[in-house]
């Protein structure tokens, strides 16, 4: 998702321009074969690549299983818990949400949940409650088939403060989703957690298997807004820390060149990375750029993908 500035237990959702690092990144898919190859990882659909429609109310989250196939060709898909918040224990809706994924042969990968709390709260009270909020979108997902929820290690104090609590709060939180087969898993969302070293610490000191990250590949804003951001981490720095912990990733996409590239971050160099580890897990197409329509920028997102992954791969 868009990462945004911290404003309490809420994130605020912006469209990040060019970086510092991505301005003098030189893609170098611009000499990639177009060569269609298997690819080393699956491919899923960020339901927020579609939040203007869903917002514009052109589409519900339940049509967005049958949209990510039939109009992209993709037949898995990441939630936004924001595009459903009050149905996350209402069975018959579920129900009928996995039967459309089941229609359809969609495969439920993950719930992107915001505003349910803290998960690094100083306050203790309010770090045990947002660990609450967050147990019935754990249900949810299990029940959907998802493989984890993608939370927010958010908290106010410092580094090393916010990093012990953050700590304790995705312990607390792992430890039931671990009841439950579910992972829970931290993206690179503003503030502290936007530095991979600072994360993936966080992350180890939980000592739960099932406590991950979900590297993305575009928020790596640590100070400010992403669209007027005072400070950067290195994309590539920070998604190779990550990555020792990555049970998804996200692709995130603003801009293009006349070829196809991402203009902000150099794909081969990004991929590569990914691959480093031997992931082969799903990567999630996020599109958030304005210079084109939502279908577009999906579509771009999944040629590039399809592109140097197979070239990679």
């Amino acid at each position: 998702m868009s990462l945004g500035a911290f404003a309490g237990s809420s994130i605020v959702s912006a469209c990040a321009g060019k970086t510092g690092d991505a301005a003098h990144a030189t893609d170098s898919a611009s000499v990639i074969a177009t060569e269609a190859k298997p690819l080393f990882f699956k491919i899923s659909l960020a339901e927020w690549s579609l939040n203007k429609s869903i917002f514009g109310g052109k589409m519900s989250n339940l049509d967005f299983p049958a949209k990510a196939k039939n109009d992209f060709g993709v037949s898995a898909v990441e939630y936004v818990n924001q595009f459903f918040k009050d149905k996350a224990t209402d069975q018959a809706y579920l129900a009928e949400l996995k039967k459309r994924c089941d229609d359809v042969g969609v495969t439920s990968v993950l719930i992107m949940c915001d505003g349910e709390g803290g998960l690094g709260d100083t306050d203790e009270k309010k770090r045990i409650q947002a660990v609450d909020n967050h147990k019935k979108w754990a249900d949810a997902a299990k029940f959907l088939g998802c493989h984890s929820i993608r939370v927010n290690a958010y908290g106010e104090g410092t580094a090393e403060e916010v990093s012990k609590t953050a700590t304790d709060g995705l312990r607390r939180l792992s430890e039931y989703g671990k009841t439950l087969g579910i992972n829970v898993i931290v993206e690179n969302h503003g503030g502290y957690s936007s530095n991979g070293q600072w994360l993936s610490e966080v992350i180890k000191n939980t000592g739960m298997e099932n406590c991950g990250t979900l590297p993305d590949f575009g928020n790596f804003c640590i100070k400010g807004q992403p669209d007027k951001c005072d400070e950067w981490y290195d994309r590539y720095k920070g998604t190779e820390e990550m990555m020792t912990y990555a049970k998804g990733v996200s692709a995130k996409t603003f801009n293009f060149d006349d070829a196809g590239n991402c203009i902000e971050t150099d794909y081969v160099k990004m991929l590569q990375i990914v691959k480093n580890v031997g992931y082969n897990n799903y990567i999630g197409i996020e599109y958030e750029g304005s210079s084109l329509s939502e279908e577009e920028g999906i579509l771009k997102t999944k040629a590039l993908l399809e592109r140097v992954g197979g070239t990679l791969s």
